[in-house]
């Protein structure tokens, strides 16, 4: 599983681990964790960086239709390999 870690808005470093990643309407978006083995925290990143950025810009995904449109793949992908979201 990879690893990420980044620098919060408040200065905190944060390590996420990538459970998966999808391609909707021309933006990545990654299902990341909190924790590396069984039960944690999720939350779903779009990538907002422009092409030709060095980086990429993940940013926590807030609208609710957005939200419901990945998270709405991401179960699909995940259900596969017998993993729920709640």
């Amino acid at each position: 599983m990879e690893k990420l870690e980044f620098t919060d808005e408040d200065g905190n470093r944060e390590s996420w681990y990538v459970l998966d990643e999808t391609r909707l309407g021309g933006k990545t978006y990654l299902l990341v964790t909190d924790s590396e083995d069984g039960d944690g925290e999720a939350m779903i990143l779009k990538d907002e960086s422009s092409d030709g950025d060095p980086e990429a810009d993940f940013c926590p995904v807030e609208d609710p239709d957005e939200l419901a449109g990945a998270g709405q793949i991401f179960g699909e992908i995940l259900k596969e390999h017998g993993i729920t979201i709640q």
